[in-house]
């Protein structure tokens, strides 16, 4: 689905990502871990345009996107959310929905400020849109409710339906249990797999190990921007060259990474 090769970032010196090749297969979720600084919110601003990278090419269902804009490349089908919540939280439940559905519309400013038939077209179906996507984050409901009354789990299925009403293939999700409790994040889970089961596929940036090992179909590993383990779960949480670099004392003991890394920054 999503093929990534050689990829690299430069910030000054610093190599941010470097040399990373890796592959997101369809209707998979893949799961992007690594200490501190190992480049892992880099590499979704890659993805998803943010960045344009130094080195490398990003192709997408088969076509080059390595120097797409953003909004070009969410119109391609890749949304993605942030670390923090990123919702608008003076407007309803439905208003944040319906902005993310924006880029699939087609009326410009001068639409906008003479009320076109065009912009009111545009309007109703950002709202028919909006509405598909809080049906499928659990949050119909609530459409009409202040997204800033809702619950942290609440204002985070707000965010994923934002990233949703544009219409994605491949939905990136920057650490989304970030804040949440396990009965929280347990929702959550439940989410991602209803989503993907629904045809949607997801990589996610998340440093809760417990939500990554029982999650994802695929891990890649980061470690100071470059790929060092990419496979299985039962294969990385094995491998020599993730244990050395990832866990460090949090190895012993325990599950893997679960301590001590969660609410870190990549």
């Amino acid at each position: 689905m999503l093929e990534v090769q050689n990829l690299g970032i430069r910030f000054g010196g610093n190599h941010a990502v470097q040399d990373v090749t890796a592959s997101i297969e369809a209707g998979q979720i893949t799961a992007i871990i690594g200490p501190n600084g190992a480049g892992k919110s880099t590499f979704f601003n890659l993805i998803s345009g943010f960045y344009q990278p130094t080195t490398g090419r990003i192709r997408f269902l088969g076509q080059d996107i390595t120097r797409l804009p953003t909004h070009e490349v969410v119109a391609r089908g890749i949304a993605r959310t942030f670390q923090t919540t990123t919702i608008y939280k003076e407007l309803s439940v439905l208003e944040n929905a319906m902005i993310g559905h924006r880029v699939r519309t087609r009326a410009g400013l001068w639409d906008a400020l003479l009320r076109t038939g065009r912009e009111r077209r545009d309007e109703e179906e950002s709202r028919s849109g909006g509405m598909a996507a809080l049906e499928r984050v659990g949050l119909a409901g609530q459409a009409h409710q202040l997204a800033g009354a809702l619950t942290q789990e609440g204002q985070k299925r707000v965010g994923i339906a934002m990233a949703l009403s544009s219409d994605p293939k491949l939905l990136l999700l920057d650490e989304p249990a970030a804040g949440m409790n396990p009965e929280e994040t347990v929702n959550l889970m439940a989410l991602i797999r209803d989503l993907v089961a629904g045809g949607l596929s997801v990589a996610l940036v998340e440093h809760k190990m417990s939500l990554v090992m029982g999650l994802a179909d695929e891990i890649l590993v980061l470690h100071h921007g470059q790929k060092i383990a990419e496979g299985p779960p039962n294969q990385v949480s094995r491998d020599p060259a993730v244990i050395e670099a990832y866990l460090g004392s949090h190895a012993h003991g325990g599950q893997m990474g679960q301590a001590g890394t969660e609410g870190a920054h990549a």
